[in-house]
């Protein structure tokens, strides 16, 4: 059964090994192929076979494989892997695997679904045309892909238009004809004798030989720097609402459910929490019947309101969707080509003349390989709550890239990426898919210097101020990513975002108006656009400037470390030069806060945040700013819950760390409301998105502010560890560090002591009110009396 393959291998497929040189500087001997029927640039679904002959098994047998859009890959009806992860046309990735474990003496079979979802693909997924290609090393060449292979068109799909509430761009449902579905396609025993043979094209081409001519007609191609994704089971949803049948609330498949002859049937399933998930579901007989499954993150009510995810009563769903028609025989099973992210999924049935028998529904859950490393010692419930649901939502948001939502976009932003690398940083220590989110943002920079907001993606959108966060996301790397070699690759990147922002500034370094879309948050308020905060009749705003500041800063220490450190010095000046012209523009001394235009008329938290964080404010002024925030005064708009990043560092900034747990309260009200995830927005009633891991961001401050453990130094070689402890008087913890990891406990009982344990390698300071204490490698023990 499909379910139980990919659950059989997830975990054996994380390789890795040194690559032939020549798959990198010559051209492959495999070519691309492609199934006679196809046409290059329409949605089609294809598969590919091959056998082979092996006069033993062998020990090894590696193969490089990659296509367009994307592959699912069998041997011996085992299953494989699939790939190739999104990237581009010129930075196009394959994958590798050893597959000698799945091979046999005697013949063997090599299979591969081939998917392109054509002109309503994924927004993600940059495509050239559908291809497929293998190759081997060693003898394992002998099944490069060529005219050798057999190859089919599978007849059965049909993409479905997806419509819901809001901007989609996750790609198509699918609609299935069981009668013309090739069954068995993975399997060694099928008869694939009449099957046309594969038409092959120009040979795979590394990046790295591109020639004279360039790669007109090809991919460029590069091996992939991820993992393969993870493949595991998850638990069987719920049903929690019937239509047409009467069967008992309880684990779906626990018993089979009959639909009767010429009826209709609807079965709501739970899974509970939110997931993204392989389901297969199973159908016996029904021939003519129509199933139609509807995947939702949550159900709407009333004025397309939400509401407690937990509730279904008068509630309806709307969301993508995939729908089959039933040949009636004995095993039909159906599995999508991509994950589906769902907590609620809608089985809808409607029967001919024979009855259909729903078998039942298990899934396998896909994602980032990562392993959640930190810790936090609290016995607070509703802590490790926060926690749980923040993990879970960096999960769901991490697959071939860093994702804004799995459900409507799955698109790599840079303001989101931010966060979630840091997410990656504190909680799992790995980071391999940060470097590939650092490089494919750098693979999107245009000759002016300005970022896509958002990369891979099909068509270019640009917000100006993620360009900014892009020199934010490197300066994070600098301080707590291990490869600082691969970091120096990409100073000229963050030199040309700066040249980009000097272009448009005026004489005193403002900022002057900027094309595309400036957003910076989802805020709402007096002159707030779309995500787009108020601008001065001169086209200036004071959060825009102030990012500049940031921006300006940040490249200074990259250079100061890595690069030219005289370039890095002139950074600074300008951002001095700037911090005076906003202090002039912006700053209203009546009101003892920064004014988001020159008018001075409307006021936010995300200015004074920013303020806070860049030194423009500093001491008892900066912690009078910081009090203004917490209230809101002047009717100052709040930031919603992606920005309260920045503003919970600005608090802590001014020395209001302790009072970090009384800052969540959309987190805590999301738990009350039954989400399992982070949304999207603060309106946790209409949000969009159930699931957007740039909420996440207290799975950072739980260790970075409460612990207290944090970066002082390039490669995390240095640390800095001042907690803030609140009402807690106990309180361990621990998380992942290049070198091994930092472990920390306080006891702040009669005898006040802290122990800190660090990891080879690594020194720094404990700051604890006000007090300096030195700290070694190994285990150190403080009293703090």
């Amino acid at each position: 059964m499909l379910l139980l393959v990919f659950v059989s291998l997830s975990s054996q497929f994380a390789f890795s090994q040194e690559i032939n040189p020549d798959f990198l500087t010559k051209n492959w001997n495999a070519r691309w192929i492609t199934a006679a029927e196809s046409k290059p640039a329409e949605y089609g679904v294809y598969v590919f076979r091959k056998g082979f002959d092996l006069s033993a098994k062998p020990d090894k047998y590696v193969i490089h494989v990659s296509a367009d859009n994307k592959y699912r890959l069998y041997v011996n009806g085992e299953f494989i892997g699939v790939g190739p992860a999104r990237n581009d046309i010129e930075h196009w990735f394959f994958d590798t695997y050893d597959i000698a474990p799945y091979l046999k003496s005697g013949k063997n079979t090599i299979a591969a679904k081939v998917w392109n979802e054509g002109a309503g693909k994924a927004e993600a997924q940059i495509s050239l045309r559908t291809g497929f290609i293998v190759d081997g090393e060693g003898d394992a060449s002998a099944i490069a892909t060529n005219d050798s292979w057999k190859a089919r068109k599978d007849e059965a799909y049909a993409p479905i238009q997806v419509r819901v509430y809001g901007y989609y761009a996750a790609g198509p449902g699918e609609n299935i004809q069981m009668e013309n579905y090739i069954k068995d396609w993975q399997s060694p025993d099928l008869n694939d004798e009449a099957w046309p043979a594969a038409q092959a094209s120009f040979p795979g081409v590394p990046k790295s030989k591109v020639g004279a001519f360039g790669a007109p007609m090809g991919w460029m191609l590069i091996p992939s720097g991820i993992p393969t994704f993870e493949f595991s089971p998850e638990k069987k949803p719920t049903i929690r609402r019937t239509e047409g049948v009467s069967v008992a609330l309880e684990t779906f498949g626990n018993s089979p459910i009959q639909v009767p002859a010429n009826s209709k049937a609807s079965i709501l399933l739970d899974q509970t929490y939110l997931t993204n998930a392989y389901p297969t579901f199973t159908f016996a007989k029904g021939k003519d019947a129509t199933v139609k499954i509807t995947y939702a993150e949550a159900l709407y009510g009333e004025e397309r309101s939400k509401g407690n995810r937990n509730e279904i009563a008068g509630k309806t769903m709307v969301g993508r969707f995939d729908q089959i028609v039933t040949d009636g025989s004995e095993k039909q099973r159906f599995t999508p080509l991509n994950y589906r992210t769902y907590r609620y999924i809608q089985l809808e049935v409607e029967t001919k003349d024979e009855p259909l028998t729903l078998q039942g529904m298990e899934a396998t859950f896909t994602g980032f390989p990562f392993e959640l490393k930190a810790e936090f010692g609290s016995d607070d419930p509703q802590l490790q709550k926060i926690l749980e649901i923040g993990w879970r939502t960096a999960r769901l948001c991490a697959v071939d890239s860093y994702l804004d939502c799995p459900y409507y976009e799955q698109l790599q932003y840079i303001g989101d990426g931010r966060i979630q690398m840091m997410i990656s940083y504190y909680n799992t220590g790995d980071d391999r898919l940060a470097k590939n989110s650092i490089n494919q943002i750098s693979y999107s920079q245009q000759p002016e210097g300005v970022t896509f907001s958002r990369y891979p993606s099909a068509s270019p959108q640009y917000i100006p101020p993620f360009s900014m966060w892009y020199v934010g996301m490197l300066h994070d790397y600098l301080m707590y990513g291990s490869d600082l070699e691969f970091l120096k690759t990409k100073l000229n990147s963050s030199r040309s975002v700066i040249q980009y922002f000097q272009s448009v500034q005026g004489d005193d370094g403002s900022l002057g108006t900027l094309p595309f879309w400036s957003f910076v948050d989802w805020a709402t308020g007096p002159e707030w656009g779309p995500g787009i905060p108020p601008m001065g009749a001169d086209g200036n705003s004071a959060i825009l400037d102030l990012q500049m500041v940031l921006t300006l800063q940040y490249a200074a220490d990259l250079e100061k470390h890595l690069g030219i450190p005289e370039l890095g010095a002139n950074y600074l000046q300008e951002a001095e030069k700037l911090k005076a012209t906003i202090r002039r523009k912006y700053w209203d001394a009546g009101k003892g806060l920064f004014a988001d235009r020159s008018e001075k008329d409307v006021f936010s938290q995300h200015a004074n945040a920013l303020a806070i964080l860049s030194g423009l404010v500093e001491g008892e002024s900066a912690r009078a700013v910081g009090d203004k925030m917490l209230a809101l005064e002047n009717n100052m708009v709040e930031a919603t819950i992606y920005f309260k990043y920045y503003i919970h560092q600005a608090l802590v900034d001014v020395g209001k760390g302790d009072e970090y747990l009384t800052y969540l309260d959309v987190w805590r009200k999301a738990i009350d409301m039954g989400l399992t995830t982070w949304a999207e927005t603060s309106d946790l009633d209409k949000t969009r998105s159930d699931s957007h891991a740039w909420g996440s961001s207290p799975n950072i401050e739980f260790y970075r502010t409460i612990l207290g453990i944090d970066s002082d130094g390039p490669g995390f070689r240095r640390v800095k560890i001042e907690p803030h402890l609140g009402e807690f008087t106990e309180l361990s913890g621990k998380m992942p560090h290049p070198n091994g990891e930092i472990e920390v406990s306080y006891d702040l009982g009669p005898a006040k002591s802290a122990t800190v344990h660090l990891p080879k390698g690594v020194v720094g300071s404990l700051v604890f009110q006000g007090t300096l204490y030195p700290l070694q490698e190994g285990t150190n023990r403080i009293s703090l009396n």
